[in-house]
């Protein structure tokens, strides 16, 4: 019998010796330098990296969409289906997006637009590249948005962004990239802050979609976790050089580069923290019974939509200890947060604070007097873009009655104490990047010298790496000042490294509570399995080199 020998398939991408140059006056000269990788159809490839290595930039190179002529490609080729794309004029290449090549950003919210329909959006999508009539448009909408597995098309096609949780505008995202079939998705990090329940299901639908209509998917990444999931292949990308390629099974369990080392030792692995031998005997917080619902769209004649947040909530917590309160969005964690800071009121139950019953809402941050603290999830957000960093940090104690001059030496150790150092007190936040800003978060909350510390996703949005920093100083502190620390996160590998009691919150109640190591090694409800199953993980532990 005569062997019929393969053809080879030409690449459906391929990115050779690629340099884009940054403006004068950054870091360093060029974005990314000499990066070169191919992409076959029906393939997977992950570009990993952490913050500023360069892997978005080669995606919006490859999309036409660098700011130029600030931002620009100087050298190479991004050839897609053998066409030079750096060659290309911006009519030409609209006309390959959508129809040849699609993405999904990270951050499906500005992606889209507030004050447009779902559906006159993806509208949109047809209007730039062909002539339908308008109900054969709503069909294959209809049909897209049913493709990416969201519930009733027929409602969401007409709702506005606002009203879809964060997993379902990133579904419409992909269903938006996808409309028009096109042989290559770039997915730019597509699941960094989403719970990962729904990171699970994004991934499961990205791989369906792949095995379906075999197109080639390039996935930016700075998680070795979501790589073990998904990926065929993989780059490794630090400060824009490519330090390391391979299959993605090499690079997991071989890896040769220190960075890619780097990257996946800091994927937390969940091991529970060791237990106090004696507890402190103090109860710095204790929730009880605690109950809070809002409402929405009322009027004189009409009764407002209401949400259960929190029903019936209880726990406790010493001096020294952290609890983790676990759940999806909208499980009610981050209500309980805002509940036990003063910054949302609660209808009943109690906040005792060292023994004291504490007021709801603007009342309970006035008996506090400053010794509950909140690190928030997005610390540009709350920070002053136009304070200075040690003035911000000097606030609080001066509000409290503490000198300035005193104050302002309290702000520059506490800089020192999170790793930044005294100048960075007279820099404004924007010159910051997310992980030092983060850090900024730590030390104003500390300036008041608090006995109770209540951080909200503090590190979801971040590198694996700087995540990891995080969480070493977040266990530093907490054991040099022995606070009390509510730390609510969706992620159980860093609820198990940082707590030593769970709660697991599931639509505004708790579901599972109990000690950390428990909680993990046999959970007894299935929400709390679910979540512990959704976690990626590492196919296979990395050889030593």
């Amino acid at each position: 019998m005569t062997q019929v020998l393969a053809q080879p398939t030409q690449p459906v991408l391929t990115v050779r010796g690629l340099d884009i140059r940054l403006p004068a006056g950054g870091d360093r000269q060029l974005a990314v330098q000499g990066a070169s990788f191919t992409l076959q159809p029906g393939q997977t490839l992950c570009v990993v990296g952490e913050s500023g290595s360069g892997k978005s930039m080669i995606a919006n190179a490859i999309m036409g969409l660098l700011p130029r002529p600030l931002v620009e490609p100087v050298a190479g080729q991004i050839l897609l289906d053998g066409v030079d794309l750096l060659q290309l004029d911006e009519p030409q290449l609209r006309r390959l997006r959508g129809q040849r090549m699609g993405m999904v950003f990270q951050e499906p919210m500005t992606a889209l637009n507030p004050v447009m329909r779902i559906g006159e959006q993806l509208e949109e999508v047809f209007d730039a590249h062909m002539r339908l009539g308008a109900a054969e448009k709503r069909q294959l909408i209809l049909a897209a948005l049913a493709d990416v597995g969201l519930p009733e098309p027929e409602r969401l096609i007409d709702s506005y962004p606002f009203r879809l949780s964060g997993g379902q505008r990133q579904r419409v995202m992909i269903a938006c990239a996808m409309l028009l079939e096109p042989g290559l998705l770039i997915a730019d990090e597509p699941t960094t802050a989403l719970d990962v329940t729904t990171q699970a299901q994004i991934l499961k639908l990205m791989r369906d979609l792949q095995q379906r209509r075999g197109m080639a998917l390039l996935f930016i990444t700075h998680d070795f976790g979501v790589v073990s999931e998904i990926a065929d292949h993989v780059v490794v990308m630090q400060t824009g050089q490519v330090v390391e390629a391979g299959p993605a099974h090499e690079v997991l369990r071989r890896p040769q580069h220190p960075y890619t080392r780097k990257l996946i030792a800091a994927i937390p692995n969940g091991v529970p923290r060791a237990a106090q031998a004696e507890p402190d005997p103090v109860h710095v917080l204790q929730v009880q019974d605690l109950c809070k619902t809002y409402v929405s769209g009322g009027s004189l004649f009409k009764r407002g939509r209401e949400v259960v947040a929190a029903h019936h909530v209880n726990f406790e917590l010493r001096r020294g200890q952290t609890l983790g309160l676990v759940g999806e969005s909208g499980s009610g964690k981050s209500t309980v947060g805002r509940c036990i800071v003063g910054l949302a009121p609660f209808e009943s139950g109690r906040i005792l604070f060292r023994g004291r019953n504490l007021m709801s809402g603007t009342a309970l941050r006035q008996q506090a007097k400053g010794k509950i603290q909140m690190v928030f999830q997005d610390p540009y957000a709350s920070l002053n873009p136009r304070h200075r960093i040690g003035p911000t940090l000097a606030a609080g104690p001066i509000a409290q009655g503490v000198p300035k001059a005193e104050a302002m030496a309290r702000a520059m150790e506490l800089l020192k104490l999170v790793g930044l150092g005294p100048e960075a007190a007279d820099r404004f936040p924007h010159e910051f990047s997310g992980g030092q800003r983060q850090r900024i978060g730590i030390a104003r909350a500390l300036a008041m010298e608090p006995e109770l510390l209540v951080a909200d996703e503090p590190v979801s949005a971040l590198d694996v790496s700087v995540q990891a920093q995080v969480l070493k100083l977040f266990a530093e502190v907490r054991e040099r000042f022995q606070l009390a620390m509510v730390f609510i996160t969706h992620d159980l590998r860093v609820a198990g490294e940082m707590c030593d009691h769970i709660a697991v919150m599931q639509r505004g109640q708790v579901v599972e509570y109990g000690p950390t190591a428990e909680v993990l090694a046999s959970p007894q409800h299935p929400y709390t399995r679910t979540l512990i199953d959704a976690i990626p993980r590492l196919a296979a532990q990395p050889d030593t080199p």
